[in-house]
């Protein structure tokens, strides 16, 4: 599993990548991953731990809630997209791919994988979204998967404060701790903002509409 690359002398925690998204992770020659454009990275002083932006730019699925709705960005924000990336990795889905509605998920609009990551977990099924490629031949790939998806799904609840800092994500990563559970996560699809607890089974409420200007990069 891709493990979140931190910089020299302990810099990541004064440093926001800003668009952190699978396209955006290389591999080198050691099939190490590698985090690369800092287009959208902002630096901040030691004593800085959030700002603020009157111009939000990204990538629809990756942006945590705060930033895409409020142009809020902190070291919490590129946590939120880590989490997206996990999940993604594990589920062999994009965190932005649209999926036509079924059985166990009914919304009028497509939902996200990450809404299917959500509901399977609430309903103690959430291996049922991983990828079995992404199994390999551990004996205990059940219980890693479920420790990967705990973690990823800590990473992208909707209010930041819940979120875990970057340095505890690795910590859990690396050892047999007992995890928190996880509060539900900020579903946004493009440019609209959905409030996990009224997406239900005939629900018909209408989500809000983000006001900030959304800019999508395209690569030249």
């Amino acid at each position: 599993m891709l493990v979140y690359e931190y910089l020299p002398n302990r810099s990541l925690d004064f440093f926001i990548f800003g668009d952190l998204k699978a396209s955006n992770v290389l591999l080198d020659a050691a099939m190490n991953p590698k985090i690369s454009d800092f287009g959208l990275a902002k630096l901040f002083g030691e004593d800085q731990t959030e700002g603020n932006t009157y111009r939000v730019v990204g990538t629809y699925g990756y942006m945590s809630p705060e930033y895409a709705m409020e142009g809020l960005y902190s070291t919490k924000s590129d946590t939120f997209s880590f989490g997206v990336l996990s999940l993604e990795i594990m589920s062999g889905k994009r965190s932005n791919q649209c999926h036509q509605k079924s059985p166990s998920i009914s919304l009028i609009a497509h939902v996200s994988a990450l809404f299917q990551v959500w509901e399977l977990w609430k309903e103690g099924r959430a291996l049922d979204i991983v990828d079995s490629s992404t199994m390999g031949g551990l004996d205990s790939g059940d219980e890693v998967m479920m420790r990967c998806i705990q973690i990823g799904l800590l990473c992208v609840q909707e209010s930041l404060d819940d979120r875990p800092t970057m340095s505890n994500v690795i910590f859990m990563l690396e050892n047999a701790t007992t995890l928190p559970s996880p509060k539900k996560p900020a579903f946004i699809l493009q440019g609209k903002y959905y409030d996990m607890d009224t997406i239900t089974t005939g629900s018909s409420t209408t989500p809000s509409t983000n006001h900030v200007t959304l800019s999508t990069l395209i690569a030249r």
